[in-house]
C-alpha cells in the first residue's frame, strides 16, 4: 500500500500539491448543460458541428478542448452514437497514454499500471456491467488507433471505478463529471483527515492561450501537518456512523477502515443519541423508537421531494421534527437531515424566518460533529448565513457568513469563485449590519424596498442531501 508523507511542515490552507487530470469527461446526464472543456455550467452552449455531442461555452473553450476531443469526435461519428461516461473516460485516458507514454508530467508519482483496479474484489453485478462496458468500448475504439489487450482495457475501467474523482462546476456546488488524477489516487483515506481536495478550474477564457491555466485539483492542509506525517483525505462523509462508513469504504473502495474514529466509534454516541435536558435523558427504548420513526419519515420525505411536492415535504418534516425533537440529541444525524431539508425547502418557498431557524440548528449540530475546517461545514454555514440574511436577521447572518469565509479560505483558498462570492457577501452584510445598528427602522424599510426591486438570486430547487458534493470521490452507480 502506498503512503504519501509530508516532506516538510504544512499549515492550514497550504496547497501541498496541485495536479491536472490525465483526462476528464462530463456526466452523460449533463452533457448538454456543461462545457466539455472548462466544466462550467452555462445557459447557452455551442455544439460541436462534427459529432453534435460535445458542447462548449464559445470558440475559445472549443479550441482549448480540441486536443482531448479530436479523436473522440471522429470515434463518436464513426460509432454512430455516444458511449457512456465510463467508456468515454477510458478512451480519453488511453488516447493520451498512447500519445504521451505512461508518465504524462514530470510531477507524476505513479503510472496507471501501478494503481489498483480491484477487479478481483468486484461483486457479480458490477462484473457484469464491466463486461458490457468493455464490449461496447471495443466497438467504439477506432481500428486506426493503437489496439490494446482486454486485460489492459479492463485494468483502466477498474482504476476509474475505484479512483475516479468527481469534477464539480465552477462554483463547486454540484458534481458534473469525472476525471482521473494519478497522484491523488496515492492519498489514503482517514475519516478525520488532515487534508481536503478541491477542484480549481483554472482559466481558459483569455483569448491568448499563453495565459491559460489548467483545470486541476489542489490538495490542501486542514491544519498543522508535521514533516513525515502521512497525508490523508476523507473518501466518505464523516456524518455517517462508523459502521456505515466502514461498509461504504468496503463496498466502494475495497478496504477495511481501521482509523481511530472507526476503531473507537468516536462521536457515534451523539450521532444517534438522546437529548439530555437538566440531567434527564430519555430511555434507550424512546431514543430507538424516535430514530426508527425518523428514518421512515426520511424515506417518505425523499419520495415527496423527488416528485417536487415541496408542501408535502414540509408537512412530513414538520410532523417528524415535532415528534422527535424533544427526544433526540441536537447532533442526531437523522434530525440534522430533517433540519437541513426543511431549511432548504422553506427558503425555496420563501418562508425565510422558518428556514433560518432550521439552518441555525443544522449548523450548530454540524459544529459539534465535523472537523472545524471541514468544507461541508463551511458550505452549510454559507447557506445558513444567506438564509438569515434573507430573513432580515442580519447579525446572525453576518456571523455565519464570516464563519463560512474563514473555513473556505482554508479549504478552497482566496481565489476560488465560491470564496470570492463569500467575500462579497461578507462586505455586503458588514455594511448592512452597520446600517442596522445605526437605525433599525431605516434599515428594514430600505431592505423591503430592495427586496421588492431585486428578487433573490440564491433560489435553487432543493436537492437531496446525498447530491451535495460531500462525497467527492465519484462512484459509478
Amino acid at each position: 500500500m502506498y503512503r504519501l508523507k509530508a516532506t516538510k511542515e504544512f499549515w492550514a490552507g497550504d496547497v501541498i500539491f496541485s495536479e491536472a487530470s490525465i483526462a476528464a469527461v462530463v456526466f452523460d446526464s449533463l452533457a448538454e448543460r456543461i462545457c466539455h472543456s472548462c466544466f462550467r455550467r452555462q445557459e447557452k452552449l455551442q455544439r460541436c458541428g462534427q459529432c453534435k455531442f460535445a458542447h462548449y461555452c464559445d470558440r475559445t473553450c472549443q479550441r482549448a478542448g480540441w486536443a482531448e476531443h479530436k479523436l473522440e469526435c471522429s470515434a463518436i461519428k464513426a460509432y454512430g452514437k455516444v458511449p457512456n461516461e465510463n467508456i468515454r473516460l477510458v478512451a480519453r485516458i488511453m488516447w493520451r497514454l498512447d500519445k504521451e507514454g505512461s508518465t504524462v508530467s514530470d510531477m507524476q508519482l505513479t503510472t496507471l499500471d501501478e494503481l489498483e483496479d480491484h477487479i478481483a474484489d468486484m461483486p457479480e453485478d458490477d462484473l457484469k456491467e464491466l463486461k458490457v462496458d468493455i464490449h461496447n468500448f471495443l466497438d467504439y475504439w477506432p481500428h486506426n488507433s493503437k489496439q490494446h489487450t482486454i486485460d489492459d482495457i479492463s485494468h483502466i475501467f477498474g482504476v476509474i471505478n475505484c479512483n475516479g474523482f468527481s469534477v464539480s462546476d465552477q462554483r463547486g456546488l454540484q458534481a458534473v463529471g469525472v476525471g482521473l488524477f494519478p497522484n491523488l489516487c496515492l492519498v489514503n483515506h482517514d475519516c478525520w483527515p488532515n487534508c481536503t481536495v478541491i477542484l480549481n478550474h483554472g482559466n481558459q477564457s483569455a483569448v491568448n492561450t499563453m495565459f491559460h491555466s489548467q483545470r486541476r485539483i489542489e490538495l490542501r492542509a486542514l491544519g498543522k501537518i508535521a514533516e513525515g506525517e502521512e497525508l490523508t483525505v476523507a473518501y466518505v462523509d464523516f456524518l455517517n456512523l462508523s459502521e456505515e462508513r466502514q461498509r461504504l469504504l468496503k463496498t466502494q473502495y475495497f478496504f477495511d477502515c481501521t482509523c481511530e474514529h472507526c476503531k473507537n466509534r468516536i462521536k457515534d454516541d451523539i450521532k444517534i443519541g438522546g437529548r439530555e435536558e437538566d440531567g434527564v435523558k430519555p430511555s434507550e427504548e424512546q431514543v430507538k423508537e424516535a430514530t426508527d420513526y425518523c428514518f421512515q419519515m426520511l424515506e417518505k420525505m425523499e419520495k415527496a421531494r423527488l416528485n417536487g411536492d415541496y408542501h408535502e415535504v414540509v408537512k412530513i418534516c414538520r410532523e417528524c421534527i415535532e415528534k422527535t425533537e424533544p427526544v433526540l440529541a441536537d447532533t442526531h444525524i437523522y434530525l440534522l437531515r430533517m433540519w437541513s431539508t426543511m431549511s432548504e425547502v422553506q427558503a425555496y418557498l420563501q418562508y425565510f424566518d422558518d428556514a433560518a431557524d432550521y439552518a441555525r440548528k443544522m449548523v450548530e449540530g454540524y459544529m459539534k460533529l465535523y472537523h472545524p475546517n471541514n468544507a461541508a461545514l463551511g458550505m452549510a454555514a454559507m447557506r445558513a448565513g444567506v438564509t438569515h440574511w434573507q430573513a432580515g436577521q442580519i447579525e446572525v447572518g453576518h456571523g455565519m457568513i464570516c464563519k463560512a469565509y474563514a473555513i473556505l479560505m482554508i479549504t478552497h483558498g482566496p481565489i476560488h469563485p465560491i470564496t470570492k462570492d463569500l467575500d462579497a457577501m461578507r462586505i455586503q452584510t458588514e455594511m448592512e449590519l452597520r446600517m442596522f445598528k445605526q437605525n433599525e427602522y431605516v434599515y428594514h424599510s430600505m431592505r423591503e424596498a430592495a427586496l421588492k426591486n431585486k428578487p433573490m438570486t440564491m433560489m435553487h430547487e432543493p436537492k437531496s442531501v446525498e447530491e451535495g458534493i460531500k462525497n467527492l470521490f465519484h462512484r459509478r452507480k
